[in-house]
């Protein structure tokens, strides 16, 4: 996989820990939702970051009182038609204040990269076979909003005088 920022292609630090797999030593681990509940005293005890990786249909709330243990939120766009990870997003930097890394991971698509960058998202995981130097584009193809999001740009409406 690919990684990329709104500012480039990015060498990716993390590593997806399996359901029962062992947590490499000082490494920054990615695990899922299912192994946080079942294992979360020793995943605390981990001597490396720690991330998690939510689906589409895993609420923000069930880590909303743990968040600060994590610095890294993994959220999975599972199909092109379920944009559930556009709201959890937005809860997790604007109701959860969470200011760590906001992931996009799964069926993530160029033509929608821009509007989940608005909604907090910082990094995007691609899929192997496209070329990351196409995708960088997608930022800049719109130079406008018209509404205020979690990425703090300003909507045009508020240049009026």
């Amino acid at each position: 996989m690919t990684l990329i920022r709104r500012e480039g292609i990015e060498q990716d630090s993390w590593i997806y820990v399996a359901e029962d797999g062992p947590l490499p030593k000082g490494a920054s681990v990615i695990v899922t939702l299912e192994r946080w509940q079942a294992d979360s005293d020793s995943l605390l005890a981990h001597d490396g970051r720690l991330g998690i990786r939510l689906k589409s249909d895993q609420a923000s709330e069930a880590i909303a009182n743990v968040l600060s243990h994590f610095d890294l939120v993994a959220l999975e766009f599972s199909l092109f038609r379920d944009g559930r990870a556009y709201s959890t997003a937005r809860i997790l930097r604007e109701r959860h204040g969470f200011t760590g890394e906001l992931r996009a991971v799964g069926n993530v698509l160029r033509d929608q990269l821009f509007f989940m960058l608005r909604c907090g998202f910082d990094t995007f995981e691609l899929p192997d076979h496209v070329s990351p130097d196409a995708w960088l584009e997608a930022f800049k193809e719109i130079s406008v909003v018209y509404q205020p999001t979690a990425d703090g740009r300003r909507p045009i409406h508020t240049y009026r005088r």
